[in-house]
């Protein structure tokens, strides 16, 4: 089985999963094949359906994977002097350096009841503290994720400073949370 009672992985899994991130990263959507992620690990694709019952549960695994560790990240940028600015930088860093699991975590739907217990809650709950607000931490989230999306696919203008927009977009935000900003 690929979960303990608890709903988290067992060893061979994390491996498996480890193994499915690296051709992830290598070789985008493609590498994510059951039958490659064997191969990388040198045994015969029947053989993951022992510890993932799917590819689902692969990608899923994955994907919790990428949020522990933006998690990790996030709640470091509590720490600074602006904490959400420090926040949107790490995020849209994040997606820069690992576009193909920023694309799986976010592009389609997200199966949460197969994602490690409370990984998306990890994840989000340095974003609500900066905020203080759910409504306004989602908001926040849709425009990092919008900007970074829109950047990833090349859909601005070579010449659009994306920085400058990036600070006015968090500008805004901060009014919301301090309107004497």
């Amino acid at each position: 089985m690929s979960a303990s009672a608890t709903g988290q992985l067992s060893p061979r899994a994390q491996e498996i999963a480890a193994a499915a991130r690296e051709l992830l990263e290598q070789e985008g959507p493609d590498g994510l094949s059951m039958r490659k992620v064997a191969g990388k690990l040198g045994i015969q694709a029947p053989s993951l359906y022992k510890h993932l019952p799917d590819k689902q549960a692969l990608e899923s695994a994955v994907i919790s994977m990428g949020f522990e560790e933006q998690a990790g990240v996030f709640a470091q940028c509590l720490a600074a002097d602006d904490p959400l600015r420090a926040m949107t930088i790490a995020y849209r860093s994040y997606a820069l350096a690992h576009p193909h699991l920023y694309r799986l975590m976010t592009e389609r739907p997200l199966h949460r009841d197969q994602l490690a217990p409370g990984a998306e809650q990890r994840a989000a709950a340095p974003l609500l503290e900066a905020t203080g607000d759910a409504d306004l931490a989602r908001a926040v989230w849709a425009f990092a994720h919008g900007m970074t999306i829109l950047e990833l696919n090349g859909r601005f203008p070579e010449d659009a400073d994306l920085d400058a927009a990036w600070e006015r977009g968090l500008k805004a935000f901060r009014e919301m949370t301090n309107p004497a900003c």
